[in-house]
């Protein structure tokens, strides 16, 4: 099957493992990543984490490659190797120049197809990520959306941490990991996405080598839809200089058709130098260094987040003021040259992003991953332009009411309290 406009092709294995390529042809180099249809999102609460912990272990030894071997294979040929674990989605990856594909890929094989998973390495692998909770939790910027998210979405996979908690870390055992490991790491649960200087025939002989024989798990997985709550939370840390301000509202899913005129939306609101909170709250009152709006868009939810850090005593301020620009957007239309800008800042953003291999190997996986299709530039392009300033209206007298408006401030509170009536918009 080939997409003509952006010269995409994918084929399936008889296992149903996905594999797709994007030829660049200008550059020399190629990033291919294999990806694992799971997540946080995927694992019960006494496994919270487990994804992620996998995601680490992989790296310490296969049957092949000691965890030595394992870094200097991609290293001793300039390339870079790496991993990342999602709410709904693992990744490994590599870059590395055209000539090296072939070891790259062997690599990356190889992690995933037969990692050892020493009792030893995992008892060490526990205190490493033990080590990074810990550095997480002193990170209040990380820290105030960690306790906003699992507010938001409580008593839902989405609301629990990537990274797990102390408790079920510490109580992972070789038998859990082996066992999620087989279910989740099956080829109808796994796609290989590459793009760059790179024949698609070669590639699909490279992975039919490695996993053409593994057999499809019968497993399938489904889970209920989250429902957002929105709770008011303070939490009081003395340790801290700032107080961290995240306030959301519900927001579409990935795949809904109005994800355009959301991302118009959101970039007019926070998400640039020039948007409304950054002028507002940062140029005009200089109230906060940092402000922001930000999308978490899911398979059938999302989150229109803001952040702001700021001093206890303006720390009201900044909420009325983040309020204020939601009750703007209510009341009167964009002005056409706020829509103008936004839209030519999304698509600058979108062509320079695809001018890496490594963006555009991420994004055929995850068109693939939500859509199973695969839109052309012209396309994206087309559904940016189309966005009115009506719509953006509608997206924000939908969302910005103060009964669906959670906020979490971390800080030195001092007594500081916030009440549903001081988020009127």
């Amino acid at each position: 099957m080939r997409n003509e406009k952006r010269n995409i092709e994918k084929e399936t294995l008889s296992n149903g493992l996905v594999v797709i390529t994007e030829p660049m042809e200008h550059v020399r180099s190629v990033s291919v990543g294999v990806w694992v249809r799971t997540g946080s999102r995927r694992e019960p609460s006494e496994l919270n984490g487990i994804s992620h912990f996998i995601e680490h272990m992989v790296f310490k030894g296969t049957e092949r490659r000691s965890a030595e071997d394992i870094a200097r294979s991609v290293d001793s040929v300039g390339g870079m190797l790496d991993a990342f674990t999602a709410k709904e989605m693992v990744c490994f990856n590599a870059k590395v120049m055209d000539e090296h594909l072939p070891i790259a890929f062997e690599v990356l094989s190889d992690l995933v197809l037969r990692p050892r998973f020493d009792e030893g390495d995992i008892a060490k692998e526990k205190s490493v990520v033990l080590e990074e909770i810990k550095m997480d939790q002193d990170n209040p910027d990380y820290l105030v959306h960690e306790i906003f998210t699992q507010n938001f979405w409580r008593n839902h996979p989405l609301g629990k941490p990537i990274l797990g908690t102390r408790k079920t870390v510490a109580a992972f055992t070789r038998v859990q990991v082996l066992d999620c490991f087989r279910r989740w790491f099956a080829p109808n649960n796994m796609l290989i996405t590459a793009a760059g200087h790179i024949e698609h025939r070669r590639l699909v002989e490279l992975v039919a080598r490695e996993f053409a024989h593994l057999r499809p798990a019968d497993e399938q997985f489904a889970d209920a839809s989250p429902v957002p709550h929105a709770r008011i939370t303070t939490r009081s840390k003395k340790e801290l200089e700032q107080v961290h301000i995240c306030l959301g509202v519900p927001s579409y899913p990935m795949t809904d058709q109005r994800r355009y005129a959301l991302a118009v939306l959101n970039n007019i609101l926070g998400g640039g130098m020039s948007s409304r909170l950054f002028q507002n709250i940062r140029e005009r009152q200089g109230l906060a260094y940092a402000v922001f709006s930000e999308l978490n868009p899911y398979r059938d939810a999302g989150i229109l987040s803001i952040y702001a850090g700021t001093a206890l005593e303006t720390a009201g301020q900044v909420v009325r003021s983040v309020t204020q620009e939601f009750a703007s957007m209510k009341e009167a239309l964009i002005t056409d040259e706020e829509l103008r800008r936004a839209k030519d800042h999304l698509k600058g953003s979108l062509m320079l992003s695809l001018e890496s291999t490594s963006a555009r190997m991420s994004n055929l996986a995850r068109q693939e991953l939500y859509f199973g299709r695969f839109f052309s530039l012209d396309e994206i392009m087309a559904s940016i332009e189309g966005v009115t300033r009506e719509e953006v209206r509608s997206i924000a007298c939908e969302f910005f009411h103060p009964e669906q408006i959670g906020v979490t401030v971390l800080g030195n509170l001092d007594g500081f309290q916030l009440s549903r009536e001081q988020l009127a918009c």
